[in-house]
């Protein structure tokens, strides 16, 4: 079997500047530094008064150079008495402000760190001559700050091709002959996000159990302990993350291990608590340590003093504070309200002024989260000092509730964002694997940004692992927010992602098939389907969406199994399991949704359906088995959570598949050896049940049209003996194949048809056809007379035939089955202007992709503006004098982040006059609205209009969308024709 090797690439797409030319080559040209090779590691320069973090990350890309050469650089102590005693290539690394080493080459004029100075975690690099005595040149590394000379070094570790992911994704790295640095000065900006971090969540079953088989367990629980939370703290650090939010439920982070908090600072992490566990206090500290109960109104002296302890505690690092207070456990209070929580607040910044002994608290880093309950107190009245950071919450589905308004962007503590990859809760919990839509997450992370919540981006990633790639793209858009600004960009970001962990041979198929796997898992929360999500009957909807499984299933595995050996475990880690997994879950719903169709219908096929389902819920497991079984079993314990078989919004106690039924193969049905079921149909004939008329021979088919699909026929066994048909109807239908046999077992009890049309013999008009089915089987024939079980007579299936066409000169959508489907993207007419304009979100949504009005700071608009941006679609239609014909209009989720501009959008037919529509109604934060439970379980919203189309012919629909924040997917007209489904009709034809 051939293999794919790992190949880096060529120019470097960093964290700063897209397409930026490479600090790193591993070939020799005129202007490079020859860094290491095979027999030669350098020597990076450290002076011995700089900070701790800076001094153990030196190491780490002395490590990360011999993972590359197979020889380790050299971390010396740099003092007075220091000189070279070999001809080793060397790096200097070192803070501005607080290395002697950097100092003395910024005042011997060797460096010009002015660019940098003062700056926030910014740095340079550069090629230096003669820094010191006895060295011709060396690469210096200069940060403005400890973790800008931090992030300094692991930018060279990731261009030498370290992934961030290398241990918790076991990204393998490409060995090189040789390294060189060329001669090019790289000056690091600030970053777009002062603070960046992720909060470890919901930590059991999965992340719990995976660390109990790894670390000895703590006093008071699982061995979260500073081993442990070292590999967090790297890789936050790798990922040009600063902030931390350690796990809540099964630990207490500075009682569990006392060297816990000392680890991140020396690490260089912000330490932070959750948004429900103030003043660094944790969860279980308030059941634990507390004298008396978590209830500020009747013990306010204990709890006071409990919140002072945590200050103190933490006083020694770098620490930022969670304000504020709610109830035991992550609960609203039943007793707290605005006035005593702004008392609470007061006290607590009092308490800070007093451990840290300053008058003024500003320069404590200290934000409020606005979360549940909270908001809806600020949302009252609430005021939270100016130096407090606002810190506002998504709804927990990636949806931001409220952004800052234009009188709160001066505020001196700013505003910050908490997000959600990972949540428990309603309406069910989302926890297993990725089902993050990245075209979502740049819609909402990019509106942030530009309504100027850049203080604090907090991600909750439950037990990080299976998350690596909405956690890199949460922290590249925190980092530079700007590179990413694009619509565009994602897809290029993660070409360019999958590129640094696979090499350049296999990325743009395997960022293709990421982004597919997002739009595909982004539909509808893995938790959240059952085998009535999509529908068996109407559009092909289900087997189409599990084809888009499979075919994704296949695409990675294509690429995995050409991949080396060293870096299939990583591949199938970040990308062929989630797709795996995600088509399991999907055949088994799909599957058995069948198998209980089938099972009123009578198959035979039911039985083997049923098997079926057990077979891939077996797989399933299998599946969890290999991830754990990988690499000698790292990572056991990992993909525990359940996901089958939820009730309500709690995770299930074990996974459980969806029923099954059994027919009886033994017997005959009443009705007969053969059955036959049509497109858009639930009935079966002969025979009766449920969905048609009884004793009734004939189903009837969707209208079929020369703008619409073919439609198709099930022929089945439904006894114990073979049973041969042959299908008649008018020349104009086209039944293919118009004869078999059908077995009583085996792969040959079901039969599908396809249905055409012959349009150029089909009559004008509309007409009804019909196609007859008939048998010659001896037992059970069909004769039009007495069947031995029932009155039962030959089987038909009606076909409305319309024979439509539209004038040549026309272009655009075309009516079929009564119905126009729209994808927004598709539009004929585009008002655009300078200042509010229409952008494509390709992938967005659950179908194509999504429009957009942005920038998402624009005015808001309107529709008696004649330079209002607008869209226009070109439909044509049939039928006359529809009434009420119903438009719906379905978007992405979103809410209501300015309360004095609500998100509306309009819409018009031709000249009538605009409908304007209010799709999320305002709140006061908490609770969520009514319509919220279905808008996050469906992943879109959907408002409807009514509209009179009082003659056939060409239209036009209008399209504003008045406030940014809104994005379109999905545009439905309906003349009487739509029927269920959960994506909607396919897209309408466009000639």
């Amino acid at each position: 079997m051939s293999t794919l090797p790992v190949v880096l690439l060529l120019f470097w797409f960093g964290w700063s500047t897209w397409a930026q030319e490479a600090l790193i080559a591993f070939n020799q040209s005129s202007d490079a530094l020859l860094l290491a090779d095979s027999s030669t590691a350098p020597t990076i320069l450290v002076s011995e008064d700089e900070w701790t973090g800076v001094q153990r990350a030196a190491s780490d890309l002395a490590q990360d150079i011999g993972l590359v050469t197979g020889l380790n650089a050299t971390v010396v102590t740099f003092n007075s008495s220091f000189s070279s005693e070999s001809a080793s290539p060397v790096v200097i690394a070192g803070t501005v402000g607080k290395s002697s080493l950097i100092q003395a080459l910024a005042r011997a004029g060797k460096i010009n760190v002015d660019a940098i100075r003062g700056k926030w975690e910014s740095y340079q690099i550069q090629i230096v001559s003669e820094p010191v005595d006895g060295v011709s040149q060396a690469v210096v590394i200069a940060g403005a700050d400890k973790r800008g000379s931090i992030y300094g070094i692991y930018d060279i570790s990731e261009q030498l091709g370290i992934s961030p992911w290398y241990w918790w994704a076991d990204v393998p790295t490409t060995k090189r002959e040789s390294i060189y640095v060329r001669n090019i000065t790289k000056v690091q900006p600030s970053p777009s996000v002062k603070y960046r971090g992720f909060f470890l969540n919901d930590e059991q079953p999965a992340l719990t159990n995976w660390l109990n088989t790894r670390y000895p367990p703590g006093q008071y629980g699982p061995g979260f302990n500073h081993l442990f939370y070292s590999t967090v703290f790297e890789l936050l650090l790798r990922l040009r993350a600063n902030y931390f939010w350690p796990a809540q439920w099964a630990s207490m982070f500075f009682v569990d291990d006392p060297l816990n908090a000392a680890t991140a600072d020396e690490y260089g992490i912000v330490i932070g608590t959750s948004h429900t566990e103030p003043m660094m206090r944790a969860t279980n500290e308030q059941s634990l340590f507390l004298n008396g109960t978590w209830a500020w109104a009747t013990n306010r002296a204990n709890v006071t003093d409990f919140m002072r302890q945590g200050a103190e505690r933490a006083r020694p690092y770098e620490s930022l504070y969670t304000m504020g207070m709610r109830g035991l456990g992550d609960t609203a209070s039943p007793t707290l309200n605005a006035s005593s929580l702004e008392q609470i607040v007061n006290v607590q910044q009092g308490l800070l002024r007093q451990v840290y002994n300053v008058s003024n608290v500003s320069a404590i880093p200290q934000m409020w989260c606005l979360y549940k309950e909270v908001g809806g107190y600020f949302a009252e009245g609430l005021e939270v000092p100016d130096d407090i950071t606002l810190l506002w919450s998504d709804d927990n589905w990636a949806n931001m509730q409220r952004l800052p308004l234009a009188n709160e962007t001066d505020r001196s503590g700013g505003a910050g964002i908490y997000y959600h990859a990972d949540y428990v809760g309603d309406p069910r919990d989302y926890k297993w694997i990725d089902t993050i839509s990245l075209p979502k997450y740049w819609s909402e992370l990019q509106q942030a940004y530009e309504r100027q919540a850049r203080q604090i981006w907090i991600l909750n990633v439950g037990d990080l692992k299976p998350l690596e790639l909405p956690i890199s793209y949460f922290f590249a858009t925190a980092y530079d927010a700007p590179a990413l600004a694009s619509p565009n960009s994602t897809q290029v970001w993660l070409s360019q992602w999958v590129a640094r962990q696979f090499g350049t041979q296999v990325a743009d198929a395997t960022a293709t098939i990421l982004m597919n796997y997002s739009l595909l898992a982004g539909r509808r929360k893995y938790e959240l389907v059952d085998p009535t999500t999509y529908s068996l009957i109407n559009y092909n909807e289900a087997d189409s969406v599990l084809q888009q499984w499979q075919d994704l299933v296949r695409a990675a595995t294509a690429i995995y199994d050409q991949l080396d050996a060293s870096v299939q475990p990583s591949y199938f880690e970040l990308v062929l399991h989630k797709c795996m997994a995600g088509y399991t879950v999907y055949a088994i719903h799909a599957n058995a949704a069948k198998n209980n169709l089938y099972s009123e219908q009578g198959r035979t096929s039911t039985n083997a359906l049923a098997q079926s389902v057990m077979d891939y819920f077996a797989q399933d497991h299998t599946l969890t088995q290999r991830y754990h079984n990988l690499l000698n079993g790292k990572w056991q314990h990992m993909m525990d959570q359940t996901h089958l078989g939820y009730q309500y919004w709690q995770q299930p106690m074990r996974n459980s598949m969806p029923p099954v039924a059994y027919v009886q193969q033994r017997e005959v049905s009443l009705a007969g050896q053969l059955g036959v079921t049509c497109d858009g149909n639930n009935g079966t004939v002969p025979g009766d049940d449920m969905y048609h008329t009884l004793s009734s021979n004939a189903l009837t088919l969707p209208p079929m049209d020369p703008y619409g699909p073919s439609r198709w026929i099930d022929v089945f066994s439904r006894g114990t003996d073979s049973v041969s048909f042959n299908v008649s109807s008018d020349p104009h239908v086209v039944v293919t194949p118009s004869s078999g046999v059908l077995q009583a077992s085996g792969n040959t009890t079901d039969m599908r048809l396809a249905v055409t049309i012959d349009w150029t013999n089909a009559p004008n008009g509309s007409t009804m056809s019909t196609i007859n089915i008939t048998t010659t089987t001896a037992t059970g024939a069909y004769d039009n007379a007495t069947y031995p079980y029932g009155n039962f007579k030959m089987p038909q299936v009606q076909v409305p035939v319309n024979k439509t066409a539209v004038p040549a000169s026309f272009h655009g959508f075309v009516e079929s089955d009564l119905t126009i489907s729209i994808e927004p993207e598709h539009f004929a007419t585009n008002t655009s202007n300078g200042s509010a304009y229409y952008e494509i979100i390709p992938s967005y949504g659950r179908t194509v992709s999504g429009v957009a009005l942005l920038p998402f700071t624009a005015q808001s608009q309107s529709t008696q503006s004649s330079s209002a941006p607008k869209l226009g679609y070109s439909f044509y239609t049939f039928t006359p004098n529809v009434t009420n014909a119903n438009l719906t209009l379905i978007a992405g989720t979103a809410m209501n982040t300015d309360p004095t501009r609500p998100l509306k959008y309009a819409v018009s037919i031709d000249d009538d006059a605009p409908q304007v529509v209010q799709p999320n109604p305002l709140t006061d934060l908490w609770p969520l609205p009514a319509m919220w439970d279905g808008m996050v379980a469906n992943a879109a919203m959907t408002n409807t209009t009514t509209h009179n189309i009082t003659r056939a012919g060409a239209h036009t629909l209008n399209l504003w969308l008045l406030e940014p924040g809104l994005v379109v997917q999905k545009l439905v007209l309906d003349l009487g024709g739509v029927r269920d489904s959960y994506l909607g009709p396919p897209e309408s034809t466009i000639v």
